[in-house]
């Protein structure tokens, strides 16, 4: 298991082929996906291959998201991090590094995503100093656009996104 980082409440780590059952959990979950198209996973291969993308993600990129383990229970709550997006271009943006997290919901309105995200952002411009680091939310989830807003994130552009049916705003940040 690597550690990443910790945060006062959180351990950071990478994810693991372990961490599958987990990431299914999550995804198949109505309740999370209520900002993300509406679209939950409904087979354990799909977490799989997750797990495989953000694996290949540390290998190519450096980054990837982490899982998240709450210190007090040692629960595993979901995940945060960042990713070096390639597969897709919102409004015009291409091969752009992002900063996301996603949690079960028993563990939403604790902070968790504002602590975990102020340490991917930290981590992520300690390691990458000249680059640029990029934040989408659908603009309904108003948490999440906050979460953005408070990790210094800068809101650039709202959009309609076709594919998906959405309405997303676009934040972004440099150090440089």
């Amino acid at each position: 298991m690597k550690i990443i980082t910790e945060t006062k409440n959180l351990i950071l780590r990478e994810v693991e082929i372990e961490d599958t059952g987990y990431m299914y959990d999550l995804d198949s979950n109505p309740l999370v996906h209520e900002y993300l198209g509406k679209k939950p996973i409904s087979c354990i291969g799909k977490a799989r291959a997750y797990i495989d993308s953000i694996q290949m993600q540390y290998k190519k990129y450096g980054i990837g998201r982490w899982a998240a383990i709450e210190k007090s229970s040692g629960d595993w709550i979901g995940w945060t991090g960042l990713k070096m997006n390639t597969e897709w271009s919102p409004n015009g943006h291409t091969n752009f590094y992002d900063i996301g997290y996603r949690f079960m919901p028993q563990y939403w309105g604790k902070g968790y995503a504002t602590e975990s995200s102020i340490a991917a952002k930290d981590y992520f411009f300690e390691h990458f100093p000249d680059q640029k680091l990029c934040g989408i939310a659908e603009l309904g989830n108003g948490a999440s656009c906050r979460v953005l807003e408070k990790i210094g994130l800068e809101r650039k552009e709202d959009f309609f996104y076709e594919p998906e049916n959405l309405m997303l705003a676009w934040f972004e940040k440099c150090m440089g």
